[in-house]
């Protein structure tokens, strides 16, 4: 039998009707479920008799609660919270009886109605309560009212919109916001190879790569270095590099982030760089979904309450009650890149009115009324031992206006460059959205030359729905001839090059990927990229770019064609790409066909066989000059998590003179608890490969050492004490360790993460007062979910007192006397996490001669046993 607070056994009872749930943390068996769901929901004014259970009143527990309407005692619960029809938390809630004792109702304070979003200043009543007083908000604002499913452990609060705050759709209240536990993290990923040759030639080659951070309260302190070894081929390397740190944290206030240290500017504006200072900027993490990105706002009329439903593309995804006169949607999701919203306002006398609002969207635009800023002052980094580091001050800001129109703009300062930006954006409905914007810059050169020039950019993005056509982004820049970035000022010769290679050998030829020359300067691009949908099931897309200089006609070029369809549940695409570098002679070309066939396209539905996550593929590559490579592969997962993937290649290549190499690769890859490992072996022509790496993560914190997978920005710590070796819903590879602490390596930022126990990988002496847990970590933070679990024996006791079973629905409790169970027929009674001996006590009324207290031992044997039992007499 499920524990109450499990949310399995919470949807379990909601399979067999079981509407009557004890107090918090209490137990049930199967009958006495079924006997008190289905003979205590009497409803106000019934009386039922007890002797329909026995007849011996004295037998049966007090039954008046339950016969005046109530579905379960007072108490505390722990239940999911629904505000309006929407999730809000899952949170214990106290519950008593109402003024007539027939239901109960839900203990809120102030500030947790305010944290669900409820104005409460606007009931005056409310206002003057103290902060942790219960508030009767049902009988003090109209209209409100509250519902507890017992069954589903649920609260259900409805709240009229004239007593809700203006809060968008999705959202959480930064109160809810955790900034996580102190704790101490290392990343790390290890990568290394062997390469021989035939010739008896061997190269060895080693990376790590170390993230290390520390986060105390809101600040999180971060660091990364890299290490990197190579021998072979007469020369060595070992090289410790240092890449960047910084101090960060939430400014809540301002919905913005503070980092300090190293960074990076965002390329919305101006072209992104890397920095060391500090920088403000707006974080749109902290925003609710439904205030993400671009949609347009809604206005309109309603006669009176009427439903007001969004359609885009066909597909409903808004819907809402409004109050007579002008309403206003300003928290629809951002779905698509475009597609017309078809607007329908349904009256309650059945009458509709249908409108239209145009909605298309460019990276540049903003919700009316949102703002999104930047401010960053510091020194301007590259990694370029041929740059200097000119410090700088840089601000942007974009402000979403009314009609669809965003305003933005910035300035970026240092001592040899000054420029500013000021643009437009604007959903055009049916006709796209747009946004322009120029640059003017004043830069002084390496050769101390001074410029001034101007850059303009132009986006565009449309779709074309009912033709299955979308324009993603077409995109076009033209700089004058003085127009230069900083990058470009921070240089300390007009041109330059790298003459190293990777093994240290100086090279007569330099590498082109290093060259520069600021007389060649940027002066147009242009960008596309369309997709069109061909039937249900394939899709060919074109991206294309072409980049121009001044003072040369060579110029950059690149072109990507592909289709892609599927058959099924088989995928195949052909895809020819195209890429040419203006300092470079020739062009690189490639034409590919790709198919993956998985096995359980011939297998059942319900086979079990190895092969049912395994797919074939194969593969075919040309350059169009008589390179061609074919590879056939097979690729798949193992165990019962699917942590454990492997792929093996075989193949050949041939080269323009008719020499055929044979190509092989085989991999093994596995995702564990406490980390990841990698192993491969590869061969083609004359040189085998062996390669292999480990990565994970290690979060130290007050109770300990935890291992991990690697570790991402975000991460939640598990902590079930006693529960061992439990796995992790929805995480693959991912369990309790020894102690009971694992770590889940991503979450999401400001937003809920419900995690989840597998209950059925629990040991027979081990239960959960609540196997998911919900969290709303803030970024960066670690965040603990700490599982209450109770370690003991299961047991099915027999309970009598004075010669005669304990009466049918007596409560049992035990231990600190907050986990207890109901009483069935003939006294029986199932308890978990019991000690070997110990004390029971059982209470069937309020009189002093209506409770008792048993002392039990359990047989020695019982600790091997998933169910003992045992009989005690209750005195």
């Amino acid at each position: 039998m499920p524990h109450l607070n499990d949310r399995a056994g919470r949807e379990s009872m909601k399979k067999y009707h079981i509407r009557a749930v004890p107090l918090k943390k209490a137990m049930l068996t199967p009958l006495a479920l079924l006997l008190v769901a289905s003979t205590f929901s009497a409803r106000a004014g019934n009386y039922f008799n007890p002797r329909f259970l026995a007849e011996d009143t004295e037998s049966v527990a007090d039954l008046s609660g339950f016969e005046q309407g109530l579905d379960a005692p007072p108490g505390t619960y722990r239940v999911d919270i629904y505000i309006n029809d929407g999730y809000m938390t899952t949170r214990d809630i106290t519950f008593d009886k109402n003024h007539d004792g027939k239901k109960l109702e839900p203990c809120l304070t102030r500030s947790q109605l305010s944290s669900f979003g409820v104005n409460t200043l606007t009931v005056p009543d409310i206002a003057g309560m103290k902060s942790d007083a219960c508030v009767p908000f049902t009988r003090l604002m109209t209209d409100a009212s509250s519902s507890f499913d017992v069954g589903l452990q649920r609260l259900h609060i409805s709240i009229p919109q004239a007593f809700m705050g203006n809060q968008a759709r999705g959202y959480i209240a930064p109160e809810l916001w955790d900034d996580g536990i102190t704790a101490g993290l290392l990343n790390y990923n290890y990568t290394a190879s062997e390469v021989h040759n035939s010739n008896g030639g061997t190269r060895r080659y080693s990376f790590l790569n170390l993230q290390t951070g520390f986060n105390l309260k809101a600040w999180r302190l971060r660091n990364n270095t890299t290490w990197s070894y190579s021998s072979g081929a007469g020369s060595n390397q070992n090289r410790w590099q240092h890449i960047n740190t910084w101090l960060e944290r939430d400014i809540v206030a301002l919905r913005s982030r503070l980092t300090i240290g190293d960074g990076y500017t965002a390329d919305d504006i101006f072209e992104g760089i890397n920095f060391r200072g500090i920088q403000v900027a707006s974080d749109d993490n902290m925003l609710p979904d439904s205030q993400r990105g671009f949609a347009p706002v809604i206005h309109g009329i309603a006669r009176g309450t009427a439903r007001v439903s969004v359609k885009q593309n066909g597909y409903e995804i808004y819907q809402t009650t409004v109050p007579p006169g002008a309403f206003t949607i300003n928290d629809l999701y951002a779905a698509g890149n475009s597609g017309d919203l078809q607007v329908t306002v349904k009256e309650a006398d059945g009458a509709d009115q249908v409108f239209t609002v145009p909605f298309s969207t460019v990276p540049m635009l903003l919700r009316e009324g949102h703002v999104k800023y930047t401010m960053t002052a510091g020194q301007y980094r590259s990694g370029n031992q041929q740059q200097d580091k000119p410090e700088f001050f840089q601000s942007t800001a974009i402000l979403g206006l009314r009609k669809g129109w965003t305003a933005y703009g910035g300035s970026r300062l240092s001592r040899n460059y000054r420029s500013i930006n000021l643009g437009l954006g604007k959903n055009l409905g049916r006709l796209g959205a747009i946004s322009a914007d120029i640059t003017q810059a004043s830069a002084n050169l390496p050769d101390s030359s001074k410029h001034q020039g101007q850059s303009l950019r132009f986006l565009y993005n449309k779709s074309l729905n009912e033709l299955g056509t979308n324009f993603q982004l077409v995109g076009y820049r033209y700089s004058t001839k003085g127009f230069y970035s900083m990058a470009d000022t921070a240089w300390r010769r007009m041109r330059g090059y790298s003459v190293m290679s990777e093994d240290g050998i100086v090279n007569i030829k330099p590498k082109l990927t290093d060259y520069y020359n600021l007389n060649y300067k940027k002066r147009g691009r242009v960008q596309a990229t369309v997709t069109q949908q061909l039937g249900r099931t394939s899709t060919l897309y074109l991206t294309g770019s072409h980049q121009s200089y001044w003072n040369t006609r060579r110029s950059d070029e690149q072109l990507q064609l592909g289709y892609n369809s599927t058959i099924e549940d088989i995928s195949w695409n052909m895809s020819y790409s195209l890429a040419k570098n203006a300092w470079s002679d020739g062009k690189d070309q490639l034409l590919a066909f790709n198919i993956n066939i998985p096995f359980s396209h011939w297998m059942r539905s319900d086979s079990r066989s190895a092969f049912r996550n395994a797919s074939a593929s194969y593969n075919t590559s040309t350059d169009l000059h008589g390179h061609t490579t074919n590879t056939a592969g097979l690729y798949g997962t193992l165990l019962e998590d699917s942590n454990l993937s492997y792929s093996v290649q075989t193949g050949y290549a041939s080269g323009g003179s008719g020499n055929s190499n044979a190509t092989g690769n085989t991999a093994l890859n596995y995702r564990g608890t406490y980390g990841n490992a990698n192993i491969g072996y590869s061969h083609s022509g004359d040189a085998n490969q062996l390669y292999y790496g480990f990565s994970g993560g290690l979060l130290a914190h007050a109770d300990g050492i935890t291992l991990s997978q690697p570790l991402n920005d975000t991460t939640v710590l598990i902590k079930a004490p006693g529960a061992k070796h439990v796995a992790v819903e929805n995480q693959s590879g991912v369990s309790t360790d020894w102690r009971g602490y694992t770590v889940i390596p991503y979450a999401m930022d400001y937003r809920e993460n419900r995690i989840s126990l597998n209950t059925g990988t629990l040991e027979n002496n081990v239960e959960l007062e609540e196997s998911v847990l919900s969290v709303v970590p803030t970024r960066g933070a670690v965040v603990r979910a700490d599982f209450k679990t109770r370690i003991g024996l299961k047991v099915l006791m027999t309970l009598t007192n004075n010669g005669k079973p304990v009466p049918f629905g007596s409560v049992v409790s035990y231990g600190d006397g907050q986990s207890g169970s109901i009483v069935a027929d003939g006294g029986l009674v199932y308890l978990t996490g019991l000690a070997p001996e110990g004390t029971v006590n059982a209470k069937w009324g309020n009189g002093p001669n209506e409770l008792c207290t048993a002392t039990y031992s359990l047989p020695t044997n019982s600790q091997k046993q998933a169910l003992s039992y045992a009989s005690a007499i209750c005195r």
